[in-house]
Parts: structure tokens; sequence; C-alpha cells
């Protein structure tokens, strides 16, 4: 075997020794590796795990060792979604991939396992193209032989401390040894079944990894009775010391938070996810045992608050919501008890009128609250419907009716937001007594309006601050709603990679509550733009987890299809992409919805430049002038308008502003626009400026932008043919525009095969909008 393998690595040409799984290899198969290594000195790669978890043989070792390491790191969210895409033939939603990636600690080998045994198990199955959890486990027991092997040659004393550390869950290390020896314990953590962290509270904590092993454990008995075992760690965590707060307020730095976040990025996704449920699940229990032997309504407010940011139970909600005791309690706990019903009832599917019935009725029963339940109903209908008119009147009117509300303050800020006024959003929360009824919106309205002002930096800063504190408070809607801000702000400065890694940590906690669910869903789309952009052919993105039943208009940037939608059908002519793209503003304007559609437009102008979407987005800037965009006007202008003298007179003289990003993106979105009507000379016109600006402001962010592959562009003779072909033969074609039947016959069959249209008709439906014939006919 050896002489067959080095008379082969011998042959001319660069050749390497590659070995999947060195801890799976014989003795002898790695004698000959050895020998072959030495007689021929040609590299070899191996893998295996960093500590064998799999078997308590050791791997022998290749003389003269390793020259080099490389540590691989768990999978992530977006690669476990991939993944699992991949073995089950269709993508999982949301939850089924946050817990796939939290059982299996991102390891690739458990989460094919955990997957497949589930499948096979049926508590994962296939509906409307996404695989589903059908109960609460994946747990099956199909896992046993799996884990069994994971756990092999372990002594009695190293089982019975997973034992205890399986019961115990995620526990500060100093009180974990009182129920388990620090021996053994080290013993563990080098068999690699220990995952140890440091929390926000600088506390070192360890849990078992990965994660299904304690499923294990948890369904049976060995080695101690469970009793005894939990009884004995209960005493032990009672005496859990309570850690004092970190004062966060230091000076806001964008490089602080980001060499943060970047050092976070190294950490364990699952790892992170499973405490941070963990301390939820313990919260929400503890606070539903109170309210089941005490319901009144301070007790139903505590519990409902956790499911407005964290997992729902829907049944709790529903019983709590039925038999809370309403006769007494607080106005302000009530008026929060009745908005949770009108968003309950929307998330049901019940329909607006549903809802705002049940906050006239708490009107109605508390007239002094009647002004605070008008504008928790102008919320909703300004959410989820569009924005009502008169809206300065009526909150003038509801101002001087309760003058020191917070709840009116605060929700004037969410809907000043809608309509792009930060300022006023900022005067409204600055000027509050107070925001009881709404817990936590105050730091997203404060983060949305510094970013929607142009302070991009300060809306970084103070978003990611502001998840580090909802973080330590373990409060998972401060978690969704400020990481979907600092998202928005660090893409929109092209800090893509930090974005994406932000919103994964989000991700592999699973799906949120309800009321920031439309926030998950936007951030799933937010994270599968790139991926729809670049992909040559339409590719499964993380949106497809994205919730089916959103509109494709929002009150805020992401949270209705619309946008995504666009960009991922890949429209083949620039002209259609944007008359489709000022529609879809012109419809989110209709609906009052002026950030989004500002937002939209910028996207648009900068990843496709057209004139109709400019035109708009000029017109929504001059009459909404919250933040000036003059010099990326200016250059989209002359891109639009095919004025490259002027385009390099104004890159010239650009000086960096907050759009920079996008002014990157718009240079490579005008190439492109170029290159789909096959324009050489535009092309190469828009190349050149773009590696002028390159030069002079050189980045490593490479600008968002449709992959050529996307396209099969016509050329302006068959986009002129097609726009005929609707209503003509090809004989009068043909005599219409002085050329044989053959060549409008060959140009007609080009544009099917290119456009993927099935007919004719098809085609003509996508080409008119963009046709030299229909630009004609509008303008006479």
């Amino acid at each position: 075997m050896a002489d067959t393998l080095a008379s082969r690595l011998s042959r001319p040409g660069e050749r390497v020794l590659v070995v999947d799984d060195l801890e799976f290899v014989d003795t002898e198969t790695v004698a000959v590796l050895d020998a072959v290594r030495r007689r021929t000195k040609r590299p070899m790669i191996v893998t295996m795990s960093e500590s064998s978890i799999y078997s308590m043989a050791q791997p022998a070792v290749l003389s003269p060792g390793p020259e080099a390491r490389v540590h691989l790191s768990p999978l992530r969210y977006e690669q476990v979604n991939e993944l699992l895409t991949e073995i089950l033939g269709a993508p999982a939603d949301a939850d089924t991939t946050a817990r796939i990636l939290t059982k299996s600690a991102g390891n690739p080998r458990l989460v094919v396992r955990i997957a497949e045994t589930a499948s096979l198990s049926g508590l994962i199955v296939l509906r409307h193209r996404q695989w589903h959890m059908t109960g609460d486990t994946l747990w099956n027991e199909h896992l046993h032989g799996t884990v069994e092997s994971l756990l092999e040659g372990l002594e009695p004393d190293e089982l019975t401390g997973l034992h205890a550390m399986a019961i115990a869950g995620t526990t500060p290390l100093d009180v974990l040894q009182q129920v388990v020896h620090s021996d053994v314990l080290d013993r563990l953590e080098q068999r690699g079944l220990i995952s140890v962290t440091e929390d926000l509270h600088n506390t070192v904590c360890a849990s078992i990894t990965p994660p299904v092993l304690a499923d294990y454990f948890r369904g049976q008995r060995v080695f101690t009775s469970r009793r005894v075992l939990k009884s004995r760690i209960t005493r032990a965590l009672s005496g859990l010391p309570q850690e004092p707060r970190i004062d966060l307020n230091s000076a806001d730095s964008l490089m602080r938070v980001l060499a943060a976040l970047r050092l976070e990025r190294s950490s364990d996704d699952a790892a992170a996810a499973r405490h941070f449920h963990e301390q939820i699940s313990v919260l929400e229990r503890q606070r539903y045992e109170l309210w089941d032997a005490d319901r009144s309504v301070s007790n139903a407010v505590a519990l409902l608050s956790v499911y407005w940011g964290s997992p729902i139970d829907a049944s709790r909600i529903e019983r709590v919501i039925a038999q809370t005791l309403t006769s007494e309690g607080e106005s302000c706990d009530l008026l929060f008890l009745a908005f949770t019903k009108a968003l309950w009832a929307i998330h049901k599917g019940k329909g607006l009128d549903s809802a705002a019935g049940a906050l006239r009725s708490f009107g109605e029963e508390r007239p002094k609250w009647s002004a605070e339940a008008e504008a928790a109903e102008l919320f909703l209908v300004a959410s989820y419907d569009r924005m009502p008119e008169n809206l300065d009147e009526t909150f003038a009117r509801l101002h001087d009716r309760h003058p020191e509300s917070g709840v009116i303050s605060s929700i004037r800020g969410i809907l000043e937001l809608y309509r792009f006024n930060p300022s006023a959003a900022l005067r409204a929360i600055d000027t509050s007594g107070g925001l009881r009824g709404i817990p936590g919106i105050e730091p997203f309205i404060r983060g949305m309006a510094l970013f929607s002002s142009g302070r991009i930096e300060e809306s970084i800063v103070f978003a990611l601050d502001q998840r580090a504190e909802a973080r330590r408070n373990l409060d998972q809607f401060g978690m969704v709603s400020n990481t979907y801000v600092a998202a928005q702000a660090l893409i929109y400065r092209g800090y893509f990679d930090d974005a994406e890694y932000l919103m994964g940590s989000v991700f592999a906690m699973g799906r949120p509550g309800f009321l920031v669910a439309s926030l998950h869903d936007a951030m799933l789309r937010l994270a599968g733009l790139r991926t729809a952009t670049s992909a040559i052919l339409p590719a499964s993105t993380l949106a497809t987890q994205a919730r089916r039943e959103a509109e494709d208009i929002g009150p805020l940037p992401g949270t209705a299809r619309g946008v995504y939608e666009l960009v991922a059908a890949r429209p083949l002519i620039p002209a259609v992409f944007d008359g489709k793209a000022a529609k879809l503003i012109q419809r989110q304007l209709e609906r009052g919805y002026v950030l989004e559609a500002t937002y939209s437009a910028l996207f648009f102008t900068c990843l496709l430049p057209g004139r109709k979407v400019l035109e708009l987005l000029r017109q929504t800037l001059k009459e909404y002038p919250s933040i000036s965009h003059d010099q990326l006007l200016a250059i989209a202008t002359a891109v639009v308008g095919d004025d490259h003298q002027m385009l390099g007179v104004l890159l010239e003289h650009y000086e960096p502003d907050v759009d920079f990003y996008q002014v990157r993106m718009l240079l490579r979105g005008a190439f492109k626009r170029y290159a789909f009507v096959d324009d050489t000379i535009g092309a190469a016109a828009m190349d050149r400026a773009y590696s002028m600006f390159a030069t002079r402001f050189p980045s490593e962010d490479e600008p968002v932008a449709f992959s050529s592959g996307s396209y099969s562009p016509l050329t302006v003779r068959e986009i002129e043919i097609a726009a005929l072909a609707g209503h003509r033969s090809n004989p009068e074609i043909a005599e219409h525009l002085g050329i044989s039947i053959r060549t409008v016959e060959s140009h007609i069959s080009n544009a099917l095969r290119k456009t993927g249209s099935p007919s004719r008709t098809a085609l003509f439906d996508l080409v008119r909008d963009s046709s030299p014939f229909r630009e004609k006919r509008l303008s006479e």
C-alpha cells in the first residue's frame, strides 16, 4: 500500500495527502501514511476534533508532528440553515433551525444526525416547502447511539458529573464546583464536553456541550437518584452570588463597540443562545407560577411582558387573558393588559377591528385613561393599515387630555418615525414623563431616530450598548429591537459581516415574541439580501424563514416583503426594475410610510439606478428634509442622465459623508445598469469612475450589487421586437421595422430563451414598461 501510494504522489505536479477525521483511522493505516509522507516529502493535511470526544483512543501522532494548526469554529445560524436545506431537500423554519443549532452546538455531524432522526421520527414535518417542529423537542430514540458514542470511555464520576450538569443547566463555575469535583470538570473540559463562557457580569459559567447530551441525561436514570442529586444541586444553587451591575456609561465610541462585537464573534452562538433561553425559561416559569397562585393584573402583566419579546406559549397567553381578575389593579397595568389583548388578536389573525375593540372597551371603562387607549389604537392603525390623517391635531388633543402620559409620547415617537420625522420622535420621548405601558420601546425609538436623521455612528454605538444591556437583563424584546437598529445602521455604513453576525445571534434564539416578530422577519430578509443579489442563480436565503403573511408594504424598513421580493425576482431589464420599484415606493408613500419609502428609494437607486425612482427620492427628500443627501443625489442624477463629464467633476470634488458606502454602491450599480443592456461604452465609463473612486477612497467593504449572472440581458433590438410581439404578428413586425421575418423569429426566440418567458404575451408583459415603443406611446 505504501509503495503504491508513494508512486502516485511522486508523479510530476503539485500533490498533497488529505486525511479527514484522523481519529477514526486505524493504527496500521496511520503507519502507512507516515511512511509515505517520509518517503515522498509531500505535505499532509489532516482533520480531527480539537479534543477527540468520539473515542478514548488517542490518534497516533504523525512525525514530525503538526506544522500548523487551524481551529474550525462551530457552524453559525446561516450555515446551519444551508446545511439543513442540503440534507433535507428544503429549508427549515426559524425555530427549527435555531433549535438544531443549539442542540448540536454547531457541530456539522450532529446537525445532520439530529435533523435526519427528527425527520425519521416525525418530530419535524414538511409543510408549505419548509420543515417545522411538531412539538417542543427533537430528542428521539435514534439519537441514543449517537450520544453514547460521544460518552464512550468516560469514567463513572465523569458520567455523574455530566448528569448533574444536565439538571443544573448553565451554572456559574464556582457554584458548580460545589456539586462536581474540580478534577472531574477539568477532565470533562479536556474531552470537549464542557463549554465555558463568561457572561456580561464577568461570571464564568459552564454547561454541557453539545446540549443534546443534556437531553440524554435528563431522560435517563443512571448512576444516582435524580431526586437526591437534584436536591443537592438546588441547595448549592440557592447560594448563587448576586453579581453587581456593570456601569456601561463610558464615552460612546464606534471603534469600541465594533471591537467588542468582533470579539463576541469568536464566541459560540449556540452556547450564548442556550444560556440566554435557559434563563428566560426560568423567569417565565417563575412568573407563570406566581400568576397561577394569584391571578392579579400585576402578575399577569409581569408574565405577558415576557411574551412581548420572548418565545410564545399560546396556551398560557390565552389562559392569562381569559382568567386574570381585572376587578382590581393599577390603571397602567390594565392598559398594558388591554394593549396585549389587542396585539394578540392581530397575531391570531382576528383583524384590526377586533384589536381596536379591546382598546375602546378599556377607554370606556376608564375614561381617565381613554386618551392612552385612543393613542394605542392609533398605533395599531398606523402599524397594520396606514398612517392616520390629521396626526398633529390628534396628538395635540390627546396631549391636552393627559399631558403627563408617557404612553402617548412613546406612541407619537413611533409614528413620527413612520413618517420620517426623527427630530419630532426624539422630542416626543425626551419630553415624556415616563413610558408606562410600553416597556423597552424608548431605546428603539431613540436608536431609529438617530439612524434616520443621519447620525449613523451614534445609532450604532447606542444600539449596541442597549443590546448589551438587554442581554444582561434577559430582555429579548430589547435584544431584537436594538439588534434591528444596529443592523440597519451597520449595513448603511457597509459593515455587512458585522451586521450578519449580529442578526445571526438573534436568529439562534429562535422566533421571538409577537411585538417584535416583524423586526425579526425584517432581519431575516435583510440577511438574505446579499445572497439574493450576488448569487448567479436564484438561491434559498434566510428570507424564506420570514412569515409569508406579511404585506408588501410596512411601516419600517424591511418589515414588509416588497423590497426583498423585487430584488429576489431578478428583473431582467433596468427600466423594468425602475418601473416596479417606483410603483412600490409610490404605494409606500400613499400609506404614509415615508421612512420605508425613503430608504427603499435610496437602496433601489444605488442598486440599479433609474430615472423614476430617483425622481421619487428627490421629491421625498425635498418634502421631508430630515437628512442631507445632496452629494448622492447629484451623483445619481449625473449617472441616470448619462452625463459622464459632470459625474467626473462630482466625484473629483466629493467629500466623504454618511452616504459614502451608498456612493460606491451607486457607481457599481451604474456599471451593471449599462452592462445589462449591452452598452459597452457606458459600462466602461462607469467602471473607470468606480475604479478612480475606489483608488481615492480605498475600502475593504465590497458594495452590494446584482451579479451579472443574475441577468440574461436583452439587446435594444430584442426589447423593441418583444414590445411589438404582444399585439403584432412576425410579418407585421418585419414590415414595420424593415427587416426579414427570419430575423424577427430569431430575435423573439433569443428573447424567450434569455428571459425564460413561456409565451410571446408573457415576454411582452415583461418588457413593455422599458421599451422605446412604450416610452414613445406615453409621450404621445
